[in-house]
């Protein structure tokens, strides 16, 4: 007897369809042969669905049942599959209906005692499932928490195969999973907040002004001048993510089998601060199936790269196409995937190997040819992709020992949820929510200038060597600044506070 349902497979961040079918009664030995290009741990599957059937009290197959996962040519990986296929086991010997299994997507890992565990891609297969029109997904409960974010659709979240027979042959009702989000602004408790940083006021104002326009940012200063302490509190003034751009951080991490993050709710946004150490791979993303990298689960937060002359040239230069696109394109030989990774990109380091080039009080120990190779690292085309470039000086003892609070998060906060409402106001019609990713056809009509400031522009361009990217970066930060001051247009002292955050990438290379 034939019997079919629909589940999924993951391909990056996305769900893709794959019908899993079952036909018994054929001729042959008394056993079940999985086809349809499964990895090794699909292969596995039916190790552990022999054992739940046989400990929830379910008749085993007794003929020959042949188990294809639909389409062939698509390889299949992952223990999603395990429901499905023991559902289809039991639909093929007539142990469970066929008529409410064709009406949902199915997905699910079993343990060996028949209790379902969690799988990657939860809401991914939802928003698959809304798209196919289907009645509703059937989802560990831990999976299914996630997938209940996607409007439109039935979610039930069960915790074993027995639970799942009875709702499919109708003798049990489920109510359908609905959304729980922490909504919350702010942490009860935070670990970090910007009242802690001593000085720095010109660091303080370049952090405010990347943030308000999603800008990329990198600070230069000595060892204790704070470059790392103020990095680690971005996260704390960016506004809350909006529930679409809640939605694609849970469907990156999720992807990953990171169910974590969505504990955190709406009160913060990803911040990923990977070791120097890390492999290309390990920040763009790939293996043999395609998969998430660090950019891409910084996606909508920040992307935090701490002495980033230590990390290799190779990883650095991968950043480029993710820098300028908002997403990343990795070919394998599975397939080609686009991965999202729009996020604020922030660095830190020091102006020489010692660290101390250009102190008033230490003395620099580094050779010409040192500090050379050390900024080398860094090439062009991606200090061209950072708006701006801020110094960090180190801090007089007098500053350390003021007890006085500056501005908390909180405050500055708020200033920026003013600057990004403004932002999303001018956008509204684009998918774009910030000035850092302004396209270049809009430039010209919300980047007006005067011929008095154009010709303060053309003068700095030729002074510093800028590129054209730089140009236009200046352009959209200026922008920013302007916003800052809830001003219509662009004035001189915006343009030229945006022009002096870009006079450090000719004394770096």
């Amino acid at each position: 007897m034939l019997s079919s349902t629909n589940s999924a497979t993951l391909l990056g961040v996305s769900a893709l369809p794959v019908a899993v079918e079952a036909n018994s009664g054929e001729r042959g030995d008394p056993r079940v042969v999985l086809v349809g290009l499964p990895d090794a741990t699909v292969k596995e599957s039916l190790d552990r669905v022999h054992s739940s059937l046989s400990n929830g009290g379910f008749s085993l197959p007794r003929t020959r049942i042949t188990v294809n996962l639909a389409p062939a040519d698509l390889r299949k990986e992952g223990s999603a599959f395990d429901l499905p296929v023991a559902l289809c086991l039991l639909a093929s010997t007539k142990q469970l209906g066929h008529d409410l299994l064709k009406e949902f997507l199915i997905a699910g890992e079993l343990g060996l005692s028949g209790e379902l565990r969690y799988v990657r891609g939860g809401l991914s297969m939802a928003v698959l499932a809304k798209q196919q029109k289907r009645r509703g997904v059937i989802l560990p409960v831990a999976s299914a928490k996630e997938a209940s974010l996607v409007d439109g659709i039935e979610v039930y979240g069960v915790d074993n195969l027995s639970q799942v027979v009875d709702f499919l042959n109708q003798k049990v009702t489920l109510d359908a999973i609905r959304p729980s989000i922490n909504s919350s602004n702010t942490a009860e408790d935070p670990l970090y907040d910007f009242n802690e940083v001593k000085g720095q006021p010109k660091l303080r104002r370049a952090v405010e002004v990347a943030v308000c326009g999603g800008h990329n940012l990198l600070i230069i200063g000595p060892p204790g001048s704070g470059k790392s302490m103020v990095s680690k509190r971005i996260p704390t003034i960016l506004p809350s993510p909006s529930m679409d751009e809640y939605i694609e951080i849970i469907k990156i991490y999720s992807s990953t089998g990171d169910a974590s993050y969505m504990a955190n709710g709406l009160n913060s946004r990803p911040f990923r601060a990977p070791h120097h150490t890390i492999s290309d791979v390990g920040l763009i993303g790939g293996g043999t199936i395609p998969g998430a990298g660090e950019i891409s689960l910084a996606h909508n937060g920040v992307l935090f790269l701490d002495e980033l002359p230590e990390f290799k040239r190779s990883v650095l230069e991968v950043l480029r196409q993710p820098l300028e696109d908002g997403e990343v394109t990795i070919s394998r030989s599975a397939g080609k995937v686009t991965l999202p990774s729009r996020f604020m990109f922030v660095a830190s380091m020091n102006p020489c190997p010692c660290g101390y080039l250009g102190d008033p009080k230490n003395s620099c120990r580094c050779s010409i040819p040192q500090i050379q190779k050390y900024r080398s690292k860094i090439s062009g085309p991606l200090l061209d992709r950072i708006d701006l470039h801020v110094e960090a000086p180190a801090l007089a003892v007098t500053e350390l020992q003021n007890f006085k609070k500056s501005e908390s998060s909180e405050v500055i906060r708020r200033r920026v949820e003013v600057c990004r409402k403004i932002q999303r106001e001018r956008f509204s019609k684009l998918k774009i929510k910030t000035n850092a990713f302004m396209p270049d056809s809009w430039i010209e009509k919300a980047c007006f200038l005067s011929d008095e400031n154009k010709q303060v522009l053309v003068h700095a361009m030729n002074q510093l060597s800028l590129s054209a990217r730089a140009y236009t970066r200046i352009l959209k930060v200026s922008r920013t600044i302007a916003d800052m001051c809830n001003s219509v247009n662009i004035e001189r002292n915006h343009l030229l506070e945006a022009i002096q955050y870009r006079n450090l990438d000719r004394k770096i290379i």
